[in-house]
């Protein structure tokens, strides 16, 4: 691009322009083919790639790169993402392939490269934060924000600019596989925790995307992508706000859901894709397809006629780009604009969107040029690393402990179990090693991820057995375990899941469970080491709360990490000694007896424990609960008054105080109860949440400024509203370990409410 074409008349050259005249000049200008081409994205090598996607080698046909960069390209797909390369040759290499993509096509327009950042860059050699999970068990929004301003520094540098995270389903049925990707159950905590790293994405000027907009989670059976049947209020109340949260931190971008809701897919719902996000939460950044999505209309669906077909329903819907690469909407789409099938002004509704966001990157700006790094980058910085290790500390929840932790002194160890001795057991599905890397063994994992023996070494003699593998084993492994664990003072029982996808792991994308017992053996080997009489700590390294209400009166203590990240084992090692007092507190319900119980805490009355349901839905631990080695002393909670304006706020003012010898946390959490209401609403659901550290013999109060928006529901008028009546507000440790219920009375009229009502409380800690 030169200055010279700048005043040639050419307006979308022109930076002092108003945004919209250029994109809308620029439009003009360009031919069907060409503005098609800015649509789609590009995967190049994707064939030499292993499976990450689903259906990943029936839908991904070769490329004639030469014929599709002449007229322009939208994306750039996963370059980092796809196999391992180094940081700096893969930078200067999209570098390159930005300079032909400019130099081939007409305008000169750069693609946006987009890359998976769930639990850091998938990259090699980036840092493996903990997993989202984990981000729910801490609390901690800011840790969250500074974790992706982190990354999206990370980001920028290589030349990415939009990031396909966060993941806003709330997860609604645990054996779904897809749960470790979630934020947790509650759709305030993952509203709240997305809202975060949103804005610390967009901070560092890298697109973040939502997703999965919207019931992807809510499928039948939690089986992955199996069609959903949400109902409405279910679907408004619990499902959409995580979204309308993070739309409302920034997030320019946005990707569809596979699964269909009443037989309606989301990737052809324009009431859901146009008419609720554009019309209703006036949303003008872009939507782009989750990969494949679209074929799948014709494949999978069989809503479709065929490619053609898919192409105009989902580009009618509201999808303006087609991901993972080019398909339905390149010579399908082409074809139906040429037959008239489809109108060409929604080709031109997208492509506005499209341009607009690629001129807000800096794409269209006379002076670009892709960045080439002059030095050796690196992913896994000190900063990084020490952001990893807090958020994980930050995030183990101690669920059990009869007091045997936290283990002072230097005592003969046995470490056993699938999840012990393994490094990729600190890591979910989408951080690279285990999304990409697991595809090139030849490979190193590029980092240093001690296991959880390792950890353990520094502070006692370790004996390690395997025990089991996460699937299958013999008697003579779970035999040897025994023995180690007889002969030990504690045994340190390191139990959970393997990452994976599509079958190729216990939990993840397409690794959905039948119930929640511990997958494989792992259970016989917990009861065989039970019975040596040691004292079995349990440490959890998995992505869905497992069923433990057999063993639980015979374990000494019971810890959970999910995925804790690289750092991980370092942070579980201080737990465990008590350097780190832990603070997480549970994102999601751990079961009760019964196996295949779906439910979560967000339940009507019915849903509950009753007499006339011989099964018991009780879980063992609640959502929000965690222990603490000092726990905290609450002192008083109260309201300055009992009447609560149904436009207005009302003041909640608890105070804590900690009385032991070491620094202590508490997560302060507040729920509503509706007792009577216009359709059956959940018992309880959190409406706050902060997290409260106290230094030893420390006083604090916490006040909550609670706008009476936030006890909004869905009536029988279909619509959001605010009731005037009888309301408690529990608050708490957990959602059962109440402190105090407090009665309040919302006065004044019924109002309705809608996407700009008030969707936090405001926090003040003295």
């Amino acid at each position: 691009m030169t200055t010279e074409a700048t005043t040639s008349g050419e307006l979308w050259r022109d930076p002092q322009a108003a945004p919209a005249d250029r994109v809308r000049d620029l439009i003009t200008r360009m031919t069907v083919r060409e503005k098609v081409a800015q649509l789609y994205g590009v995967w190049v090598g994707i064939e030499s790639g292993g499976e990450v996607a689903p259906h990943q080698h029936d839908l991904a046909a070769p490329i004639d790169w030469d014929e599709l960069v002449q007229h322009g390209l939208g994306q750039l797909t996963r370059v980092f993402g796809t196999r391992p390369i180094a940081p700096e040759v893969g930078a200067r290499s999209l570098a390159r392939t930005q300079r032909e993509i400019i130099t081939r096509g007409r305008f000169g327009i750069p693609a946006v490269v987009h890359e998976e950042c769930l639990t850091g860059l998938a990259a090699w050699q980036a840092t493996v934060y903990p997993s989202p999970l984990c981000w729910g068990a801490s609390f901690e929004p800011d840790l969250v924000q500074r974790m992706t301003e982190l990354m999206g520094r990370s980001m920028r540098r290589l030349g990415v600019h939009q990031g396909l995270a966060p993941v806003l389903d709330v997860a609604r049925d645990l054996r779904w596989g897809r749960v470790e990707e979630s934020i947790g159950e509650d759709p305030h905590l993952v509203g709240l925790i997305g809202s975060a790293y949103v804005s610390g994405l967009e901070s560092a000027g890298i697109v973040a995307t939502l997703k999965h907009f919207a019931g992807h989670s809510g499928s039948r059976a939690g089986r992955n992508l199996a069609p959903s049947s949400v109902g409405p209020r279910e679907f408004v109340d619990v499902l959409l706000p995580p979204f309308e949260m993070a739309l409302r931190a920034g997030a320019r971008s946005v990707m569809n859901s596979y699964t269909s809701n009443d037989g309606l897919p989301a990737a052809a719902d324009p009431g859901l894709l146009t008419e609720r996000l554009r019309d209703e939460y006036g949303f003008a950044g872009t939507v782009v397809a989750d990969y494949f999505a679209i074929p799948f209309l014709h494949r999978l669906h069989g809503v479709a006629a065929d490619r053609e077909d898919a192409a105009i329903q989902s580009l009618v819907a509201g999808i303006d780009v087609e991901l993972p690469t080019v398909d339905c909407y390149g010579e399908p789409l082409l074809a139906a604009l040429d037959a008239g099938t489809v109108d060409e002004a929604v080709v031109d509704r997208a492509l506005e969107r499209v341009l607009l966001q690629k001129l807000e990157l800096g794409l269209l700006d006379p002076d670009y040029s892709p960045d080439v790094p002059g030095e050796e980058i690196d992913l896994d910085d000190a900063e990084s690393r020490a952001l990893a290790r807090r958020l994980a500390e930050r995030s183990i929840v101690l669920l059990h402990n009869d007091g045997l932790l936290p283990l002072t002194g230097r005592r003969k160890v046995a470490v056993v179990g699938p999840r012990a001795n393994d490094a990729g057991a600190v890591m979910g599905c989408y951080s690279f090693p285990l999304h990409v890397g697991v595809h090139h063994p030849e490979v190193p994992i590029g980092l240093d991820v001690p296991t959880v023996v390792d950890a353990l070494r520094a502070d006692h003699d370790v004996v390690y057995s395997l025990g089991c593998p996460v699937l299958g084993g013999t008697d003579d492994e779970i035999a040897a375990a025994v023995e180690a664990a007889r002969e030990a003072e504690v045994c340190v029982a390191v139990l959970g899941d393997q990452a994976g996808l599509f079958g190729a792991g216990t939990s993840g994308e397409g690794c959905d469970a039948t119930d929640l017992r511990l997958p494989g053996r792992q259970e016989e080997l917990l009861e065989a080491l039970l019975a040596t009489g040691t004292p079995v700590v349990l440490v959890l390294l998995s992505g869905r709360p497992y069923e433990l209400h057999r063993q639980i009166d015979r374990l000494a203590a019971v810890v959970c990490g999910f995925y804790p990240g690289e750092e991980g084992a370092a942070a579980l090692a201080d737990v465990l000694s008590g350097r780190t007092n832990p603070s997480g507190r549970l994102p999601v319900t751990f079961p009760g007896a019964g196996t295949s119980q779906p439910w979560t805490y967000l339940v009507a009355p019915l849903g509950e424990r009753t007499d006339i349901s011989s099964v018991d839905p009780t879980p063992l631990f609640p959502f929000g609960h965690g222990l603490s080695y000092a726990p905290v002393t609450w002192l008083t909670t109260g309201v300055e008054a009992r009447e609560w304006p149904t436009d207005g706020t009302c003041r909640l003012v608890t105070v804590l105080r900690n009385d032991k010898e070491i620094a202590t946390t508490e997560v302060v959490q507040i729920y509503l109860h509706d007792p009577v209401a216009e359709v059956a609403r959940p018992t309880q659901q959190l409406i706050g949440a902060v997290k409260v550290d106290l230094a030893p013999g420390q006083t604090r109060t916490v006040t909550a400024e609670l706008h009476a928006d936030l006890t909004a529901y869905t009536g029988r008028a279909g619509h959001r509203q605010v009731d005037q009546g009888d309301v408690e507000l529990r608050v708490g440790r957990s959602s059962t370990d109440v402190h105090a219920a407090l009665r309040l009375v919302l006065t004044g009229p019924r109002r309705r409410v809608g996407y700009d009502r008030v969707l936090t409380p405001v926090f003040d800690i003295r």
